[in-house]
């Protein structure tokens, strides 16, 4: 969707210099903190409004060591204030806005948390099934043939006989969901680190994270004997 109309974007980079010079980049995650996160704008969009502004003689460029700053002009001054209740009646447009984009932001979020519900739920059904299949195999095989998940029936010549085959196995599937585990929180990690770079993480991702920890738990929990 939209979010600024014709001359809006313009009119709010103003207004945000209004406050005193910012870097270009500090204008980009003001504009996405005014957002909450479900908008910001790309710098091919930010940069070339400001570069116009400064032909316009709205706004000129200050060297702050390896970055630029803009500030306001006097003639910029003059027209934020010129269009103060442009900006007024843009502020309760945007308000608008930011509800519309958190709402399809969390219809985004519920639907992805459905399929992951759903193929959770899907793992958890085929893990139910191969437990009574391997159930049944055992409770109809002859005494000193019991099948072993995954592999050839046991004829009793392994050193520990089939318990101590099942106990291997466990093992070996926990050990496989450690690493899983741990693969999984240093990526989200990482991913949390690489956007704290960008003034992130948000709400939402804190809300998300905790909402695909529930329902994994849950999802997880279904598959898991009673104790």
């Amino acid at each position: 969707m939209a979010v600024f109309g014709h001359g809006q974007l313009r009119l709010y980079l103003l207004s945000l210099l209004e406050a005193g010079p910012r870097h270009g980049y500090e204008l980009i995650r003001a504009l996405s903190d005014r957002f909450g996160g479900t908008y910001r704008p790309s710098a091919g969009t930010v940069y070339p409004r400001l570069a116009r502004l400064e032909e316009e003689g709205l706004v000129e460029r200050a060297e702050s060591g390896r970055k630029t700053l803009y500030a306001l002009t006097d003639r910029g001054r003059a027209e934020v204030e010129a269009h103060r209740a442009e900006l007024a009646a843009l502020e309760h447009e945007l308000a608008d806005v930011v509800r519309e984009l958190a709402a399809q932001v969390r219809a985004e979020v519920a639907g992805s948390m459905a399929g992951m519900r759903a193929e959770m739920a899907a793992a958890a059904q085929q893990a139910r099934a191969a437990a009574l299949q391997a159930r049944d195999a055992r409770a109809t095989a002859p005494a000193g043939d019991v099948p072993r998940p995954g592999g050839p029936p046991a004829a009793g010549s392994r050193p520990g006989g089939p318990g101590a085959d099942a106990r291997r196995e466990a093992r070996a599937r926990r050990a496989a969901i450690e690493a899983d585990l741990a693969a999984f929180r240093a990526e989200v990690r990482e991913a949390v680190r690489r956007a704290e770079a960008s003034g992130g993480p948000t709400a939402l991702t804190a809300d998300t994270v905790r909402t695909v920890l529930a329902s994994a738990r849950a999802a997880i929990a279904a598959t898991l004997p009673p104790r």
